[in-house]
This record gives C-alpha cells, structure tokens and sequence, in this order.
C-alpha cells in the first residue's frame, strides 16, 4: 500500500493538472461565465455601505490620485500624446467638425455662458477694481487715438505747408503728457481711464444681454462644423499643443498635492456614499453601465493570453502547485490517508 506522502503527492498532481484545465481553451470561458455569476449572486447580498468605509474609500481615492495621477508613465506619455493627436488631426480629411462634435449641446453650452448673468457680472466688477486693467484700458484707448491721429497725419501732410505745422503741435502734445503723468491732470486721466472702463464693462453687459451673441457664436462654430477635423491645426503649431498639454498636466498634478484638494476629494466620497452606500455591489453596476457579461468579456479579452503565456513557461502550474501543497503535506491530511 502507498505511503500517505506519496498518495497526497498525486493527489496534488491531479488537482494541478485538473486546474490548469479550466483554464484552457473553450472551458476557460464556460468557468469564467461560472464563477462570475457566482460573484455576482454573492454581490447582491453585500451592501456597499456595509463592506467599506467612507474613510476607507477617501483614503483609497486619495492613494490613487496620488500615485496613478503622478506616476512616471503619464509624465513621459503626456507630450507623446499630445504630438500624436496633433500628428493624426494633421492627417485626417474624413471626419467634419460637426460630425465629431454634435451640434445641439455646442448651441445648449453657448447659451448657459452667455446666461451666466451673475459670472459675468462678477468678472466686469472685479475687472474695475484692478489698477492695472484700468492702466491697459488706458493705453488702449491711446492706441486708438494715436493711430486715428497717424492716419490723419498722413493725410495731412499732403497738403503744402501742413507737415511743419503738425509737427509743432505734436511736440506742444508730448510736452504736455510729460507734465499730465505726474500732475493732477495725470490723475484725473487715470480717473477717466478708470470711468472709461466702467462704461464699456457696462457695454459688454448690454451686448451680452441684448445683441445676439448667442447667434453669432453658433454663425461662427457653423462656419467650422462642415470643414475636415484636420482643419483645427490652422488654430496652433504642433508646438503649442505640446506646451499647453504639458502645462495644463502640471497644474493638475501640482494642484492634487493640495491640501484643499484632498477636501474635495473627501467631500465627493462623502456625495457618492450619501447616493450610492445603501446600494448592493451589484445593484451598482447598472449604474456604472456595467453588466456581467461585460465584466467576463474584458477579463476574455486578455485572460486567456495571459494564462497560456504563464501555462507555457510553467510560472501558473508553480504557482498552483505552491498554494496547494501546504494542504496536501499537512498532518491533518497525512493523517487522513493513513486511515488515522
């Protein structure tokens, strides 16, 4: 009769092997299907609030934010991809704006921002409060005038006997602004410079309200909506994409290392459990606009790859092999088969 040990041995030989065949071929599918039903069946008598923690679940979102949003592979890749897309608009003449974009939540997005009476409000008010803004609004307004008078100058200075006289006046002018920057008048055109800019910022608003922004906005995406994707490259260099990519990747991972960050994370757990804690694991992946035939065909998408690539090299009959034969070797078991 054979020794307990070696009886125990081709018992887990033949539950190794027995293993390995379920995951191979056609029966790897049928006890996918199996198991994940099973899964599923267990889920729905698991409340989620029940099995995890709203603390367990920030720190959770937190790790992940920190290391997958920061990790070396995004850093290196965000240039890539963004030369890539560039490179692929480039090329592509198939697809129109409109047929990518669809223009019925273009024209319902135009149409909140411009209803966005109290932002804008907010902006033009903050606007007038800025010192510097007033200064730029100053010197706008110069611009305008300076190059109304060029042009005049030019005009005039056709006529015999007017070029000596224009040039006097403008001497007579820039003396004049020398001593307006630093006197009361200089001043009073800060001032106006100000109360200039509070008129307009009162224009935007009127012209926001009661011109037909709106229409002139969808005029404008319309102009694009029938012209090819590749188009969009005529807006910025491949050189630009790559920089605001890189920039706008930056301040996201510069902003997640905030601590006011990490409370809005908290507080979006905190919105998530209040809405979805009573649920059941499963009853929660309809909601993620999951199924279990979804889940079984993602993990069949790479699974079986995966698994014959570890059957060939022998790496999943060791694994197997090692989780199993603590229980094969056992006393309990040896004991067993020596009718003990």
């Amino acid at each position: 009769m054979s020794e307990p040990r070696e009886i125990a041995e081709r018992l887990l030989d033949a539950q190794v092997e027995f293993l390995l065949a379920e995951v191979t071929g056609d029966r790897f599918a049928e006890v996918l299907a199996r198991d994940t039903e099973s899964v599923l069946q267990v889920a729905d008598t698991l409340v989620f609030r029940d099995i995890v923690e709203v603390e367990q679940a920030k720190q959770t979102v937190r790790t992940v934010i920190d290391l997958i949003g920061g990790s070396p592979v995004f850093a290196d890749m965000v240039g890539v991809f963004a030369d890539s897309v560039y490179d692929h608009i480039a090329a592509n003449h198939d697809y129109t704006l409109g047929q990518v974009v669809e223009r019925e939540p273009v024209e319902a997005l135009l149409e909140k921002i411009f209803g966005m009476h109290q932002a804008q409000e907010r902006i033009l008010d903050r606007l007038t409060e800025s010192p510097l803004v007033a200064t730029v609004a100053s010197k706008f307004v110069d611009k305008l005038i300076n190059d109304f008078m060029q042009v005049n100058r030019e005009r005039a200075e056709k006529i015999p006997g007017v070029s000596s006289l224009m040039s006097f006046g403008q001497s007579a002018a820039n003396r004049a602004k020398k001593v307006a920057d630093s006197t009361f008048v200089g001043d009073l055109a800060g001032k106006g410079a100000l109360f200039a800019l509070k008129r307009t910022n009162n224009a935007i608003r009127e012209m926001l309200r009661d011109a037909p922004v709106h229409d002139a906005a969808m005029e404008f995406w319309d102009l694009h909506a029938d012209e090819p994707v590749s188009g969009l490259r005529e807006y910025l260099s491949q050189k630009d994409l790559n920089e605001l990519v890189v920039l706008c990747y930056e301040i996201a991972v510069t902003t997640r290392e905030k601590e006011y960050f990490g409370l809005l994370v908290d507080e979006c757990v905190e919105v998530f459990f209040t809405k979805y804690g009573d649920y059941t694991v499963a009853a929660m992946l309809p909601e993620l606009g999951l199924t279990g035939d979804d889940i079984a065909n993602e993990i069949l998408r790479y699974g079986p790859a995966v698994l014959e690539g570890a059957k060939k090299n022998g790496v999943l009959a060791g694994l197997i092999r090692e989780r199993l034969a603590p229980f094969y070797t056992s006393d309990a078991v040896l004991g067993i088969l020596a009718g003990k």
